[in-house]
């Protein structure tokens, strides 16, 4: 039987080592800060960037939301990024994505400075990561390492399967384990025969926000897997079949009329493999304890003449 990872207690260390952190650089007279820029009313954005901001506050750093309308246009967003790239006390800065349809999203991503770029999307920083030198890398895939390494997981010489080739997760998190000596399959909606190929990996990545779809069928005996799905499942029917009479899911369900599930089929897989993060309480707490984390990395930035990109550290 597989043990399930808490997620949130790992991202609750995280915090705290950040916290600590944030503390020694107030006490030579620094202060971190981190900007979120909030366009439109979308509800699911709105509660991202509150929990950004409160735990930023939380942890001693400076932090702001600047909100704009959902009719903001692009010409609009960039001049706001424009002028806090210049502002000295904000080192870190992020634009909460998704964009409305009539903002050119990469054009406005283009425009963060790459030193203050804390969610690790820029064309420079993700070049920096293509070349294993990346300081500022992108959260969820950051917390995932995070997860692998203090769980100490076995990484070089071992098989690593990836299901989503977005490129906020899929893309950066096989970069991330080629780094670490894993020899790493990206798999999508197009490879043939996918359990076949997901059941040779030693470490399977979910990230394709299909729910429950990955079943025991997918995964090598003792395999580590890490579910980064979440899905809203608003089915009493579909719930029940992916978690049984749980009580806690049903009155989730009669709550608000919907309930968080993986990728992952978690009752069938956990008997498989070694280790789980369940959904919610795995993945989504460390992205967030990652953005903090590279807003005090791009404080640091902000004092040296370093680029946001260091050699790798074999």
């Amino acid at each position: 039987m597989g043990q399930w990872i808490d997620g949130a207690g790992i991202a609750k260390e995280i915090q705290e080592e950040v916290r600590v952190e944030v503390a020694r650089l107030k006490s030579q007279g620094g202060m971190p800060g981190l900007a979120v820029v909030l366009v439109g009313d979308n509800p699911a954005s709105q509660i991202y960037v509150r929990n950004k901001v409160r735990v930023c506050e939380s942890l001693g750093m400076h932090s702001e939301k600047i909100a704009m309308p959902s009719t903001a246009t692009t010409e609009e967003i960039l001049t706001v990024v424009r002028r806090l790239n210049e502002r000295e006390d904000i080192h870190g800065l992020l634009v909460q994505l998704p964009l409305p349809r009539q903002v050119d999203a990469r054009a406005v991503i283009n425009a963060i400075c790459p030193e203050k770029d804390v969610d690790g999307i820029h064309p420079a920083n993700v070049g920096h990561l293509v070349a294993g030198r990346a300081v500022l890398k992108p959260c969820t895939p950051a917390g995932i390492m995070e997860i692998l390494r203090r769980h100490s997981i076995p990484l070089r010489g071992s098989r690593g399967a990836v299901i989503g080739r977005s490129e906020i997760v899929g893309k950066p998190i096989a970069l991330m384990l080629m780094h670490e000596d894993v020899t790493v399959t990206i798999c999508h909606s197009k490879t043939p025969d996918l359990p076949l190929v997901t059941r040779e990996a030693d470490i399977l990545i979910v990230a394709m926000g299909r729910p429950a779809f990955v079943d025991d069928s997918f995964v090598k005996q003792g395999a580590v897997v890490i579910d980064v799905g979440t899905n809203r499942v608003d089915s009493r029917e579909r719930i029940q079949e992916i978690f049984g009479e749980d009580a806690g899911r049903l009155a989730d369900f009669d709550k608000k009329g919907y309930t968080l599930a993986g990728d992952v089929h978690a009752a069938r897989v956990l008997p498989k493999c070694s280790f789980l993060t369940p959904v919610p309480g795995g993945v989504g707490p460390l992205t967030i304890a990652m953005l903090m984390a590279n807003t005090v990395k791009a404080y640091s930035l902000s004092r040296t003449s370093i680029p946001a990109a260091a050699e790798r550290q074999s």
